[in-house]
C-alpha cells in the first residue's frame, strides 16, 4: 500500500495517474496547499521542501518527494513504464528530466502569471507564454515519428499529460501543433489517466 499526499495539480496528478496506470494500491492524503497544509510539521517530515506530491511506501518504509523521483521509484518497484535497456531508459529519463526542468516551471510560471498573479505583468505572461509555446514546439517535433514521447507510453508522457493538459486555461491552443493535440487526445483517453485526473 502506497500513501499519497497530493493536491488538484499537475505535478500532483503526475503520481495520481502513475499509481493508477501500474496498478498499486494507495491512500490519498489531500494535502490544500491552498490553506497552507503543506507546512506542517507532519508533511515536512514527509517532504522537507513543502511540495507536494509524497509518497509513502508502507511495504517498505520508504519516503519519496518531487514528482519525477515518485515517478522512478514506482516504476522501478513494478517493473513497468521505464524500459531496463540502457538506451531506451536514458531517452525516458531525459524527457522526464525535460519535463522537470522545462515544462512544469515554464508552464507553472506562466499560470501563475496568467491565472493568479494580484497584478498583471505583461512582460512576464509574454515571456513565459512564449517559452511554453516553444516548448509545446519541441515536443509536437519528438512526437512527428513516435505515437508516445519515447515510442513506447511511458513515465516521460505520465510526467507531461498533466501540464499540457492544461492548454485551454492558460488561454493557450494545440493548433498549431497537431502531432501533440494527438498525443494529448489519445493519453487522455487512456482509463488510468481518467482516474487518475480526477484524485484528490
Amino acid at each position: 500500500m502506497i500513501d499519497l499526499y497530493t493536491f488538484t495539480t499537475p505535478n500532483g496528478r503526475k503520481a495520481s495517474v502513475m499509481l493508477e496506470e501500474v496498478e498499486l494500491p494507495y491512500n490519498v492524503h489531500k494535502i490544500d496547499i491552498t490553506t497552507q497544509q503543506q507546512f506542517t510539521p507532519e508533511y515536512i517530515a514527509i517532504n522537507p521542501n513543502s511540495k507536494i506530491p509524497a509518497i509513502v511506501d508502507q511495504e517498505t518504509g520508504i519516503k519519496v518527494f518531487e514528482s519525477g523521483a515518485i515517478l522512478i521509484y514506482l516504476a522501478e518497484k513494478t517493473g513497468k513504464l521505464l524500459p531496463t535497456e540502457q538506451k531506451s531508459r536514458f531517452q525516458v529519463l531525459e524527457w522526464l528530466m525535460f519535463q522537470m526542468g522545462g515544462v512544469g516551471p515554464m508552464f507553472g510560471q506562466l499560470n501563475h502569471f496568467k491565472r493568479f498573479a494580484p497584478e498583471k505583468l505583461p512582460y512576464a505572461i509574454e515571456r513565459y507564454e512564449k517559452e511554453t509555446l516553444r516548448i509545446y514546439g519541441v515536443l509536437d517535433k519528438q512526437l512527428q515519428d513516435n505515437e508516445f514521447i519515447c515510442g513506447d507510453y511511458s513515465i516521460a508522457d505520465i510526467a507531461t499529460y498533466p501540464w499540457v493538459a492544461i492548454y485551454e486555461f492558460q488561454g493557450l491552443t494545440l493548433d498549431n501543433y497537431p502531432n501533440l493535440k494527438r498525443w494529448v487526445d489519445m493519453v487522455q483517453q487512456r482509463p488510468a489517466v481518467q482516474r487518475g485526473m480526477q484524485v484528490p
